[in-house]
């Protein structure tokens, strides 16, 4: 019930302010379990995701949105996993790996944070591959763009293009337990799939 309200809410907000052009929806699983991995531009990616994945995607948020008069409720009720940045939240990697266990979809952005005015692509955090390789369920990538300018657009009643494309699922090399040095190759594979779905503008490191 609260996801499909939430669904309402998103093609609401969507309609109203953007055109949006969802391309490779044949790569959408047909069910969970799945790690759905995306950049973030904007707090508006949400409704975005929600257009684009029926199923119900349980997902990161920062902790200090947490008392947010307006995120919070959203978060809550989407059961947000609150996590701890710039430290090893490690009561939060617990909660996302039971998600995936129980059957769940989890989306992450894996660099940790939104990105910068640049709006390109930040170094990532190993925590995505650590999830992945534990986890060992299909890994589906996921690269917006313009999301970040429909605050701005929406001010001069002009609808934003926002183009989301579905990359094809994938596997990591190795599953289990593996080492660091494996992590941050993983990390950075992954990362590369997220930005060859992506304008190259939007690439940053990972171009």
């Amino acid at each position: 019930m609260t996801y499909r309200v939430l669904r309402t809410i998103a093609r609401i907000i969507t309609r109203l302010t953007t055109r949006v052009e969802i391309m490779g929806s044949e790569h959408v699983p047909h069910q969970p379990p799945y790690l759905l991995v995306t950049n973030h531009l904007s707090a508006l990616d949400l409704p975005v995701i929600l257009l684009a994945f029926p199923h119900d995607i349980r997902a990161f948020a920062a902790i200090e949105h947490r008392s947010h008069p307006l995120f919070a409720p959203i978060l809550e009720a989407s059961q947000a996993i609150w996590v701890r940045r710039g430290e090893v939240d490690r009561r939060a990697l617990r909660e996302a790996l039971s998600v995936l266990k129980r059957g769940e979809a989890l989306g992450m952005a894996p660099e940790g944070t939104r990105a910068d005015e640049s709006h390109a692509l930040q170094p990532a955090k190993p925590g995505v591959a650590y999830i992945a390789t534990r986890a060992d369920v299909p890994i589906v990538p996921l690269g917006i763009a313009g999301t970040e300018k429909i605050k701005h657009n929406a001010r001069r009643l002009r609808r934003t293009h926002v183009r989301v494309a579905v990359g094809e699922p994938f596997r990591l090399p190795a599953s289990g337990h593996v080492r660091t040095r494996e992590l941050r190759e993983y990390t950075d594979l992954i990362m590369r799939r997220i930005a060859d779905l992506l304008p190259p503008e939007y690439r940053g490191v990972y171009a």
